[in-house]
Formats: structure tokens, C-alpha cells, sequence
């Protein structure tokens, strides 16, 4: 198997597929997990299924990156401007649809009896914890995309956005605790303090390590006062990879210490803007054409069959979550009228977070008896939230009057 061919097949088919999906204007992340099932071997078998043995270490690389953009979206007078609304909103929408995407997809599967034979607890429990506190993240830039194509400005708009960089935070610290609590029922564990503890305690220690990183690149690049892109570049690559190995090797959430590195440069490092400049410059695009490509390979075709309805299921409630926590939240934060009635609309999208915690989750051999199948509600319930997303997402800002 000749694996730099495949990966250049894999890159150039993504890049394809990307510009194919902007020119009938939908967002290029479909496009490049349409060709990654393109290239998938269980459709036309371009791929062979070994090639995807492979590929952990550059989806880790790519979520360090990602994690880290995410992170860079926190910025603190940002953050004040919106107000106490943003955190009643966020936290509210976030819980609700993790809360009602595992409680009735609980109901359903158990009900119809869908996986006959499996243990209640043992296999039933850990399939919906672990798919609820995927709903709760939110891909901002098939939002983006429609604010900047049709200069949507207002206070919808802002409070979109602002919801959109915590989701990832808390779809990440919902996923470390859905996953102790997996974990227990998997093993027979009786659920304690604990089993919610050392989530809490991986959490904490996660941010810590991501702080100590960040100031460690804030001081390096004040330091080294080259200008050059490419020297900037190496830095924060350097730090980013070290952050998630680091992590890893320590049995914490890397996904959250890279995000806690971004959270400290945009912050904190007077070059931050010039950081994310290069960044953006120099890696987003290869980063996420390869991303999405391979998330596109991973999808299991016999497993999707039986899962369409399944993801069906997941849009619906976690939308319906989603707008129950955002209304709630406006409610008690005392909000404008038409935030709570038209920020959900651009809440929709999913994408890069939620599909790189279903792939860490992959990388578990615990939950191997489950994780293609979660996967594939995961990267279906995507492509449809991105083709519908950004449709949405303007009819929302066109009824709040902001387009």
C-alpha cells in the first residue's frame, strides 16, 4: 500500500469536492466529506480499508489545530460585550440538547428494541450518553459564511457567534463526563462521586496544562522577534503537538488543552492577532480539506443503513433542545424578543469538534462495540446539518431583520 500516494489522492479528491460544493453554494466541509465517501471503501473501494489504520496521527494533528482556532475565538472584551444572555443561552441550549438527545434516543432504541440482546447498561446506556453530549457542539462557520456573503450585522448575529465558541467548550467537557460515566456502565462500575470526579479532575488538569503551554508560547514568541511567518509557524505547531501528546500521555482531554492554549494567546500575546493571521494564512485549508476527507473514509456503510432514521432522530432533538435552552436562557436573561426567537436558526451547523470527539472516541478500544455506529449518525447527522445550515441560518437573520 503506497500511503503518500493515497493521501495525495485523498488531499487533491477534498480539495475537488470542496470547490465543487462552493460552487452550488453550499459550505466546502460538505464537499470534502462528500469525497471522502467518494473514496470510501466500502463505496467504490479507491481506498483500501488499511489506509484508514493509518490516519490517527494526522486527525490528532488537525484537531490540535482546530481546538486551538476555536480556543482564539474566546476573547474576553468580546465575551463581555454580549453579556450575562450569552452564558444563560449557551449553557442552557448546550445541556438541554445534550439532556433530551440521550433521554429520547434512550426511548426510541430501547423501545424498538435495537440492538437485540445488548445489555441495558452495558451497551443501551453508553450508546446515548455518549451520542447526547454530541449534540451540544456547534460549527460557527457555515453561520460565518452567510453573515459575511450577505453582511448580516445585529445583535442575532453576535449572539450566534458568541454561542457557537462555548458550545465546543462545554460539547467537550459534556463528552469527558459522558465518558467516565460510559466507561461505568461498560465495566460494572457502580456510579460514585468519583465516576464524575475524575472526569471533573481530567478537565481541570487539561486547562491547567493548556495555560502553562500557552504562557510557555506567549513567552517564546515575544522572545523570538523574527517576523517571518514560517518561523511563527514552527512555534506554534511545536506547541500544539506537544500539548496534545502530553495530554494524551497523561490520560487528559487534549482536545481541551489545545482549546485552553488559544483561550491564553488570544488573550494574552500581544503578536495574537499576526498568530492566527499565519494560521490562518498557512493551515486551515490542507488541515481541514484532510480532516474532512478522512472523517468521509471512516463512514460505515453497512452500519449506516440501519442508522438513517437514527440520525434523523439526533437533528431533531438536538434542535429542539437547542431551542428550548435558548429561549429559556433569553427568558431569564431578559433578551430581546427576536434574539430568542431567531438565534437558533443559526445554531444548526455541526461539524469539525463533534466529528474529531467521534474519532478520539473511535481510538478507545472500550467502545469499540459501538463507535462506527456513532460515527455514522455523527458524519450523516453533519452532512445534513451543513447543507441545511447556512439555508437556515439566513432565514433566520432575513425574519430578525438583519440581512
Amino acid at each position: 500500500m503506497n500511503t503518500t500516494l493515497l493521501f495525495g489522492l485523498v488531499l487533491f479528491a477534498g480539495f475537488i469536492g470542496g470547490e465543487l460544493a462552493k460552487l452550488i453554494k453550499l459550505p466546502k466541509v460538505t464537499g470534502y466529506i462528500l469525497a471522502g465517501v467518494f473514496l470510501n471503501p466500502g463505496f467504490l473501494g479507491i481506498i483500501p480499508v488499511e489506509f484508514n489504520n493509518n490516519v490517527n496521527v494526522l486527525t490528532n494533528v488537525a484537531l490540535s489545530f482546530i481546538t486551538f482556532s476555536v480556543g482564539g475565538s474566546l476573547l474576553y472584551s468580546k465575551i463581555k460585550k454580549l453579556g450575562k444572555g450569552i452564558i444563560y443561552m449557551t449553557l442552557l441550549e448546550a445541556e438541554f440538547s445534550f439532556l433530551l438527545t440521550t433521554g429520547g434516543l434512550l426511548v426510541f432504541l430501547y423501545l424498538f428494541n435495537f440492538f437485540p440482546g445488548a445489555s441495558f447498561y452495558g451497551y443501551y446506556l453508553p450508546v446515548v450518553i455518549l451520542l447526547g453530549s454530541l449534540a451540544s457542539p456547534t460549527d460557527p462557520s457555515a453561520t460565518l459564511a452567510v453573515q459575511t456573503e450577505f453582511k448580516a450585522k445585529g445583535p442575532v448575529m453576535s449572539t450566534i457567534m458568541g454561542i457557537a465558541a462555548f458550545d465546543d467548550v462545554l460539547g467537550i467537557i459534556n463528552y469527558s463526563i459522558a465518558t467516565g460515566i460510559a466507561l461505568a456502565f461498560i465495566n460494572h462500575e457502580t456510579i460514585a462521586i468519583s465516576t464524575v470526579g475524575e472526569p471533573l479532575l481530567s478537565i481541570a488538569g487539561s486547562v491547567a496544562l493548556g495555560a502553562i503551554f500557552g504562557l510557555l508560547l506567549n513567552i517564546i514568541t515575544g522572545l523570538v522577534k523574527k517576523e517571518e511567518d514560517s518561523v511563527l509557524l514552527v512555534i506554534l505547531a511545536s506547541i500544539l503537538l506537544l500539548t496534545f501528546g502530553v495530554a494524551t500521555l497523561l490520560k487528559w482531554d487534549p482536545l481541551l488543552a489545545t482549546m485552553a492554549v488559544g483561550v491564553i494567546v488570544v488573550n494574552f500575546n500581544p503578536r495574537q492577532k499576526t498568530i492566527f493571521k499565519v494560521l490562518e494564512r498557512y493551515t486551515d485549508e490542507i488541515i481541514f480539506t484532510l480532516f474532512f476527507t478522512i472523517s468521509g473514509l471512516m463512514l460505515n456503510f453497512q452500519s449506516l443503513t440501519s442508522s438513517y432514521i437514527l440520525i434523523l432522530i439526533f437533528i431533531v432533538l438536538r434542535f429542539a433542545g437547542k431551542a428550548l435552552g435558548v429561549f429559556t436562557g433569553g427568558v431569564l436573561a431578559q433578551s430581546p424578543r427576536k434574539v430568542r426567537k431567531y438565534v437558533t436558526g443559526g445554531l444548526l451547523p455541526q461539524g469539525g469538534i463533534v466529528i474529531g470527539l467521534a474519532l478520539i472516541m473511535k481510538q478507545n478500544p472500550a467502545f469499540s462495540p459501538f463507535s462506527d455506529f456513532i460515527l455514522n449518525i455523527v458524519l450523516g447527522a453533519t452532512v445534513i446539518h451543513e447543507l441545511l445550515g447556512p439555508v437556515v441560518a439566513k432565514i433566520s437573520l432575513k425574519k430578525a431583520g438583519e440581512i
